[in-house]
């Protein structure tokens, strides 16, 4: 189906559910990925015999192809057709998913990953902008939160899918499961979802920009977790970074069609919010890598029952995200965006009372059950208000902005983190060390969403 749809459709009509569904399918698929990988970390390191820097690279690795490049995703989708460059990137996603899943070492499963990542910002950008830009405006805050929900519904589920196919199957399958969830979201999206694009995109792409970009966040990701064992390769790789970020700024301002047109952080809320988008999936991806890796080697935890841990997460986003969408939009971002990072931190902190005796109702369920909370009370306004303060017609940049700050903070939080609490070489197969390592991380993760609810408090306006 060709043309544009400027905003006609109606979210309760079947081509609403049929658009929203292929949306969240697609974007699911990654997300799924993303946290299902977390869980199969112990038994990639054994079977691959890697140490803690090759799975710190094969989180940041998909991390960084998809946060240097989802504004480029972005870009693309808003030129050449939305739907197009999703399908495209569902299709290239699938096949670094297979490649992940038939690696014969870690290097191998690096590259792969790398190449997963640059599938996620062909599609994550997409989905996101298809949903802002077919849907009637009227419709949208409920769109958007449907999709937040339901798509972090299948980020939460990712561990408990990698728990039971890591503790069944095989680690491999955490990625060759894409292959039929892809074939699903194609074949729904070819007769669905109709095409839409913005007419008034032209010129050259900023390919550049792009570029240093990536380079920027790999130079820094590099420099982080080189940091533990090879400082003076760090110290390199961080200069590199700082020069790189620098010319990517220069070259943006200079830019007739810049990937990144600074123009968009005029808005003082886009730029909040983008900001607090960082400390919060740094916060979150950290909680991410350490739990599983605290329940598994320090607690005991078989994989399921490790997978198991963040299901309360999954059904207070499943139930209760379009209502926290409408409640936004209601009253406005300050509070949901000050009392979600507040839960989620309260949340963290619970954690800290898993241990090596942990009992999963008595110490994993209450700080998980918080956790959700607060994520579910935030996750939909904060994606709604990154949206709502771009343009119509930037939908894509606004949702590839935002993606990014989201993989940045996660990326990010892997890389330094563990330096950080004085992780590193094999010591994640120690429980004492890990559980060492753990408390520090949560500790650290706990004050970046305090800092979160912090920054929206100042400086978000309340509703008028």
């Amino acid at each position: 189906m060709g043309g544009s749809v400027p905003g006609e459709v109606a979210l309760a009509s079947a081509k609403g559910r049929w658009v929203l569904a292929t949306t969240v399918l697609g974007s699911a698929m990654a997300m799924l990925d993303g946290s299902a990988v977390n869980i199969a970390l112990p038994r990639i390191g054994e079977d691959l015999h890697a140490p803690l820097s090759a799975l710190q690279w094969a989180v940041d690795a998909y991390l960084l192809t998809l946060a240097g490049l989802i504004l480029l995703g972005g870009a693309l989708g808003d030129r050449y057709g939305r739907r197009r460059v999703f399908l495209t990137g569902v299709v290239w996603f699938a096949l670094a998913s297979a490649a992940c899943g038939l690696a014969p070492d870690v290097e191998v499963l690096v590259a792969a990953r790398a190449l997963q990542g640059v599938g996620g910002a062909l599609l994550a950008p997409g989905s996101l902008a298809l949903i802002q830009a077919i849907f009637r405006e009227q419709d949208r805050p409920a769109a958007v939160g449907l999709w937040s929900g339901l798509g972090g519904v299948a980020g939460a589920l990712g561990p408990l899918a990698g728990g039971w196919l890591v503790g069944g199957p095989g680690w491999r399958w955490v990625f060759l499961i894409n292959l039929p969830l892809a074939a699903v979201v194609l074949a729904i999206a070819l007769r669905q979802v109709p095409e839409n694009r913005d007419e008034s995109a032209s010129g050259r792409f900023d390919l550049g920009g792009a570029g240093l970009a990536a380079l920027a966040l790999g130079s820094l990701t590099a420099a982080l977790t080189a940091a533990p064992t090879a400082p003076t390769l760090a110290a390199w790789a961080g200069a590199a970074a700082v020069a790189a970020g620098a010319a990517f700024v220069l070259t943006e301002r200079r830019s007739a069609r810049p990937m990144l047109p600074l123009d968009l952080f005029a808005s003082r809320l886009f730029t909040v919010v983008n900001v607090a988008t960082v400390l919060i999936y740094a916060a979150l991806g950290g909680v991410l890598f350490f739990l599983v890796l605290e329940l598994q080697v320090a607690a005991g935890f078989p994989p399921l029952e490790a997978g198991l841990s963040t299901l309360p997460v999954t059904l207070l986003m499943l139930l209760f995200s379009p209502a926290a969408a409408r409640l936004g939009q209601r009253i406005g971002p300050r509070l949901p965006l000050t009392l979600g990072p507040l839960l989620a931190g309260a949340g963290i902190l619970l954690m800290l009372r898993i241990g090596a005796d942990a009992s999963y109702a008595a110490d994993v369920l209450p700080a998980a059950v918080v956790l959700g909370a607060g994520m579910t009370l935030l996750v939909a306004p904060l994606t709604a208000t990154a949206l709502a303060a771009a343009e119509d017609r930037r939908a894509g940049i606004a949702s590839g902005v935002n993606n990014a700050a989201a993989r940045t903070g996660s990326l990010l939080a892997v890389a330094a983190l563990p330096a950080l609490v004085g992780l590193s070489g094999t010591e994640y197969q120690r429980a004492a060390v890990v559980d060492g390592a753990f408390r520090g991380a949560m500790a650290i993760c706990a004050g970046l969403m305090f800092a979160a609810a912090l920054l929206s408090w100042v400086a978000v306006r309340p509703k008028t």
